[in-house]
């Protein structure tokens, strides 16, 4: 898929949710937050779902993670966010209080997803937290045992690692670490 082809691709995606009430999350929300970022992107990061300035901006990975998150691409990869990668979430709508997302809001979700991650065709997918990787691996994943391994899906290498709001919240020297440990097996893959 060219340029043209992965943008226009998105657009459609984007239309097909319309202003979607497929799941109770529509009730509540502000604006959809579908994604954004370079849709020719190597490095696609999933995260699980907007939260209170996502849901105000329509954009993700805006508040405190996203700055963080920003922070891990630009300063820890050398990476830049908008050129380099897209960024996305299991769900786009938030979900009240930033709980996790239920499974029927997810079912409702997904199909959207993977049209992203179709239309994208990213080298890497990096999950960012346990709703994240449980979704794209269709299981429950322990993330605390499971960052930092490679796992696949639609055929596509994914790395799981912590998401950016638990670094925010577990702000260690250990886990910062953990997290830019994963970046560089990323990073390794992308290599051209």
């Amino acid at each position: 898929m060219n340029q043209t082809d992965a943008s226009s691709r998105l657009i459609e995606v984007r239309n097909e949710l319309g202003d979607c009430t497929r799941c109770k999350l529509s009730a509540t929300r502000q604006n959809i937050v579908f994604g954004s970022g370079n849709p020719n992107a190597k490095l696609l990061f999933i995260g699980e779902g907007p939260g209170a300035d996502e849901d105000a901006q329509g954009l993700p990975f805006v508040g405190r993670a996203g700055k963080k998150l920003t922070e891990i691409i630009e300063k820890g990869m050398h990476l830049n966010r908008e050129q380099d990668t897209y960024i996305c979430n299991i769900v786009k709508c938030r979900p009240p209080g930033n709980r996790d997302p239920e499974a029927e809001e997810i079912d409702a979700c997904k199909p959207f997803l993977i049209e992203q991650v179709r239309a994208i065709r990213p080298k890497v997918i990096v999950a960012l937290g346990k709703p994240s990787a449980s979704t794209l691996l269709g299981r429950t994943v322990a993330i605390t045992k499971e960052r930092g391994t490679w796992h696949e899906f639609d055929g596509i290498p994914l790395m799981l690692t912590f998401h950016p709001a638990y670094l925010l919240r577990f702000y260690t020297l250990e886990n910062r670490r953990a997290v830019m440990e994963d970046m560089q097996k990323v990073l390794e893959v992308l290599k051209p």
